[in-house]
């Protein structure tokens, strides 16, 4: 089987080399060329744990390729997968241009049946407005060529998302023709031989089955960030909540870990796009709309932490900060926390010393000179008032106090309850996590 991959970013790229591993010959396609010439000269655009050897394997195997032309890209293939960005307009909404543009490319160049997929995340109803961009241009160019739609939507995490591909808990698939069915269930066979499911639906349910899964999870991180503040204010302990409430099946463990709010590219816009596809529909999803508002305000907890334990002072106070990134194994800086603290630090004359182990090159692209990037995280902590851990990363987990002796105060702010508060304590620094209780 031959697919085309249209768009290189997170979903295209490990998608289509995911596809490619599993021996399906994948055309990647983007109309950036100097990414596609940097493609073909083993310079991927993102960061993603174990992808880069996959590229280069199947690019040896003759199973991947990388191209601008979309000629050469759909010719011979049985589905093209768009997989390019949805990001929001200023009222919320999901902006279709890169998609629907995909869609008249590929009517312009399709020469026999395919599958047409949309992978990437879109609200209901992009589907037929797809169908109907595809067939305006077959009938401009006065052809009568079949072909079929379906929605795809992808559940990939940033730093997992090679294993979440080639190891999915399901794969969710809305069709609406036999033929369509067919080739999908061709393509994802290797994928589900662990026995996790392909879940078929109509299109409509597939579309919003994407918006709904991640806006459970922004549900659950909010909830228990809010259930956090208030352990503060009350003085219990968020971890012995977290688990009081997480061994119950109903609930679960997972997305339930108090911290500074979510970022990335999928949790924000997603939950800003559903909640403006419903009020298209003349409903109001108040949960999403407290969600959204709590995750903003978390953003800011360390922030408003480290203001209080200064009175406001901050002006000329040198802030470490360990992790840029929204989240570990990933260099993606998009709405992430460490944005909205480098701001309000800086804006209130304070300085950022910053480390991040792969997130720099995006910082320095993000932030120009507003803070200072250090070479090592303990390079960031000399002479610095406090230091705050914004990112989990695993090097962050163990401390070098003889290091972090050469601060010049000695206070620490977890911002992802990592660390142990007596040992914290033990060394003499002065401890401060978010929600969390301790003698």
């Amino acid at each position: 089987m031959k697919i085309a991959v249209i768009g290189t970013g997170y979903v295209g790229l490990v998608s289509g080399t995911c596809f490619s591993e599993m021996g399906v010959r994948v055309s990647c396609l983007d109309i950036d060329k100097k990414k596609i010439d940097n493609l073909n000269n083993g310079i991927l655009p993102i960061w993603e744990p174990g992808l880069k050897d996959m590229v280069e394997s199947n690019m040896q195997k003759g199973l991947l390729s990388f191209t601008s032309d979309y000629a050469e890209a759909l010719k011979d293939a049985d589905a093209a997968f768009i997989c390019v960005g949805t990001p929001p307009d200023e009222d919320g909404s999901a902006d279709l241009q890169y998609v629907l543009a995909v869609a008249r490319e590929i009517g312009r160049n399709i020469n026999g049946y395919m599958v047409v997929v949309t992978k990437s995340t879109v609200p209901i109803g992009t589907a037929e407005k797809v169908r109907k961009a595809v067939a305006d241009e077959i009938a401009a160019r006065k052809l009568d060529i079949k072909f079929d739609v379906a929605s795809n939507p992808e559940f990939l995490k940033e730093g997992d998302a090679v294993k979440d591909n080639l190891h999915p808990d399901r794969i969710v698939v809305g069709v609406d023709s036999e033929k369509a069915r067919e080739i999908m269930d061709r393509l994802y066979k290797p994928f589900v031989l662990n026995g996790h499911p392909i879940i078929y639906m109509d299109i409509p349910s597939a579309e919003i089955t994407k918006y709904a899964a991640n806006a459970m999870l922004a549900t659950k991180i909010s909830f228990i960030n809010d259930i956090a503040n208030f352990c503060d204010k009350v003085g219990a302990d968020i971890n012995s909540v977290r688990r009081g409430i997480g061994t119950d099946k109903r609930i679960g463990p997972y997305f339930i870990y108090a911290g500074t709010g979510y970022g990335g590219s999928c949790f924000p816009k997603d939950v800003k796009a559903l909640i403006k596809s419903a009020s298209d529909y003349d409903y109001s999803l108040e949960i999403l709309k407290a969600v959204e508002n709590v995750n903003n305000r978390q953003k800011e907890t360390l922030y408003n932490k480290v203001y209080k334990y200064f009175n406001g002072d901050l002006k000329g106070k040198k802030i470490a900060m360990w992790g840029l990134a929204f989240k570990p194994n990933t260099d993606d800086m998009r709405e992430a926390p460490a944005l909205v603290l480098a701001e309000k630090f800086t804006s209130m004359g304070a300085e950022i010393f910053a480390y991040d182990p792969v997130a720099m090159d995006e910082a320095k692209r993000r932030l120009g000179d507003k803070i200072t990037l250090c070479k090592s995280p303990y390079e960031a902590t000399e002479n610095a008032d406090a230091l705050l851990l914004v990112t989990e990363w695993t090097e962050f987990r163990v401390l070098d106090y003889k290091q972090l002796a050469k601060m010049k105060q000695k206070l620490i702010f977890d911002g992802r309850n990592i660390y142990d508060p007596a040992e914290v304590r033990k060394f003499g620094f002065q401890y401060f996590g978010i929600g969390r209780r301790f003698k």
